[in-house]
């Protein structure tokens, strides 16, 4: 087994070399917008897998999805020649669902949005139900004490503020 650092280093490195390969050397029409998003490889360095997104509709995707499996051998050897591991690690590739991921989460931003604009429209030109502060300010205070009110007594409602025990 190898430590974390040398498998990120060599999935960084297995990131740069499939997507300058792709962009060079693979001419295959069916590969359509692809971008290497990440890679990761198993901490034996066995194992590599490569997330990739396409620009374009359902049809592009698998077009290109087809197409990387078809250039895993190609893709391999370079991997293999570049990174100078003692075994080059088998390639497989998973679309990313960053980019889906990333629409959900903007539909459901829009939809918080115009919520908000719903209620600062219902809530225009509209008063509060009681003061528009409820909260007391500290010269409020000051008339509660002069006038023996609930916070001139202590816990028991009696006017001693040591809680009603008498210094005997």
């Amino acid at each position: 087994m190898t430590d974390n650092a040398r498998a990120r280093k060599l999935a960084d490195r297995i990131q740069v070399v499939v997507a300058e390969t792709l962009d060079r050397r693979i001419k295959d029409p069916r590969l359509g917008f692809v971008t290497i998003t990440d890679a990761r490889v198993t901490g034996d360095l066995r194992e590599a897998t490569v997330f990739y997104t396409v620009y374009g509709d359902d049809e592009e995707r698998a077009a290109s999805a087809a197409a990387l499996e078809s250039a895993k051998g190609v893709l391999r050897s370079e991997v293999g020649r570049q990174t100078g591991v003692r075994f080059t690690p088998t390639l497989a590739f998973v679309p990313d669902a960053l980019p889906d991921n990333a629409r959900t989460i903007e539909d459901l931003l829009d939809k918080a949005r115009a919520k908000d604009d719903e209620v600062r429209q219902v809530s225009t030109g509209k008063t509060y139900a009681g003061e528009a502060d409820p909260y007391r300010k500290p010269g409020e205070d000051d008339e509660a004490d002069e006038t023996g009110g609930p916070a001139a007594s202590g816990p028991r409602g009696d006017s001693d503020a040591a809680g009603g025990a008498a210094a005997e």
